[in-house]
């Protein structure tokens, strides 16, 4: 049985294809993409990880 999508624009799981590893220069976390390796985004609203992403060792 199929299901609704959420209403207040949330997800449903983990993000695929992406991953996110911490710079200790800059002390911020960055995304990547797992394909193709290519950094995507640099978080710096705040110090913490992005949500619902997985981490690179």
């Amino acid at each position: 049985m199929a299901t609704n999508p959420p209403k207040d624009n949330s997800r449903k799981g983990a993000v695929k294809q992406r991953s996110q590893v911490f710079n200790p220069k800059t002390k911020h976390w960055i995304k990547r993409d797992s394909t193709t390796g290519k950094f995507l985004d640099m978080k710096t609203s705040d110090h913490g990880p992005f949500k619902g992403v997985r981490k690179e060792k």
